[in-house]
């Protein structure tokens, strides 16, 4: 048996707000214990309240979360200051927490930590799916991905965002039980009949000539076919145009791939021609810069929860998490709510939701099956068990 329950509060006080959530959880829990959970919180919370409730309710509990730029849940919907947790019971799944430390002195070393911690609880039972929510500030998402990767597999399903500050840009904070982190990276493993589906989709559409990398540093792009990226970008929007914020570029690992990921640019140098975008791209791979209204951006929410639904491996699913980027949220801006509610249009109303907007999007489609760092994109997670 598989229950997932969710609850969510926008109450100021700390302490309040989790006694609301804890209530919530209580009440579609029953006599229930849960096993695990993730939490995903405003930054202006008191967090050590929260987590020491929350163990103290559920001793034992393997415990992630992080903070965030926004929270999503079927309760309240789509909201800036708040605090929601999911938690998760099963008497036939295995889920554990681990942590790694220190990612700015070593992602490998920290991507270890956080696996083995979390392999050693399961007791040599083998895990079928991972769900992180890293440090996002302090190191790159993409070399954090590449150190999961190294541990579970390069086609092991990994899923989840990176922290958020509510864009300040200072400090991201992670937690694992009752205690709190930054520079960190917290994972749950879960293992057994384990049932789920993914959708990613990001509203945006490749145009013009597909065009090769030929010289980057991690995300900053030097070369495009061996001319100066800055004059690649000029070449399509002129000089001194006021468009480059709003044309990110499609990625793709080769020529002939239909799956991509976007990155979005930050800012340019005029003296070396470079362009430095959201994250890491690697050398020789293929990008198309991209357009999309607010409309298809919206509507990708929509795309990406079809997409979960009708790739689903059993029949009913039982939550929903979503990852969606601060990103979108900052273009959509009054309209974001908007997102939300085409995922309601979509999903049972029975089916749980709950998730956050993240600085980076990690996740993998039906059709490809090696996970990837992504940007400007919405993934819906389902998960259930097996009938």
């Amino acid at each position: 048996m598989l229950k997932i329950v969710i609850g969510h509060s926008d109450d100021v006080d700390s302490r309040d707000a989790i006694i609301e959530i804890l209530t919530q959880c209580k009440k579609d829990l029953g006599k229930l214990k849960p096993n695990a959970g993730l939490l995903f919180s405003s930054i202006d919370y008191e967090h050590v309240v929260m987590l020491k409730s929350i163990r103290r309710k559920f001793p034992g509990l393997e415990l992630i979360g992080c903070t965030t730029d926004g929270e999503i849940s079927s309760i309240l919907g789509f909201k800036e200051d708040s605090v929601t947790l999911i938690l998760f019971y099963s008497d036939s799944i295995s889920i554990k927490a681990g942590l790694g430390r220190d990612l700015s002195k070593s992602i490998k070393n920290a991507a270890k930590d956080a696996v083995s911690t979390a392999k050693k609880k399961l007791r040599k039972k083998k895990p079928t799916l991972c769900i992180t929510v890293p440090e996002s500030l302090t190191v790159s998402g993409v070399k954090i991905l590449k150190g999961l990767k190294h541990e579970l597999g390069n086609e092991f399903p990994i899923f989840g965002g990176t922290a958020g500050d509510q864009y300040r840009m200072k400090k991201t904070l992670q937690f694992y039980n009752d205690e709190i982190y930054t520079d960190s990276i917290p994972v749950l493993l879960f293992s057994g009949p384990i049932l789920f589906s993914a959708g990613i989709s990001s509203g945006w559409k490749p145009i013009g000539k597909k065009r090769r990398v030929t010289k980057v540093k991690d995300n900053v792009i030097f070369e495009v076919d061996n001319k100066p990226a800055l004059d690649y970008y000029m070449h399509y929007f002129g000089a001194g145009s006021t468009l480059f914020g709003e044309y990110p570029i499609a990625v793709f690992n080769k020529r002939t791939n239909k799956n991509f990921y976007i990155r979005s640019p930050i800012f340019f140098n005029k003296e070396n021609k470079s362009i430095t975008y959201s994250a890491d791209i690697p050398k020789n791979a293929f990008i198309q810069f991209a357009e999309g209204t607010r409309d298809n951006i919206i509507s990708a929410a929509k795309d990406s929860v079809e997409s979960a639904l009708k790739n689903y491996p059993g029949k009913n699913p039982k939550a929903a998490v979503i990852f969606s980027c601060s990103a979108r949220k900052s273009l959509l801006g009054t309209r974001t709510k908007e997102e939300f509610n085409l995922v309601k249009d979509v999903i049972k109303n029975d089916i749980p939701v709950s998730g956050f907007y993240t600085y980076g999007e990690i996740g993998s489609c039906h059709s490809c099956k090696v996970t990837n760092f992504h940007n400007s994109t919405f993934i819906t997670l389902l998960l259930g068990e097996k009938d």
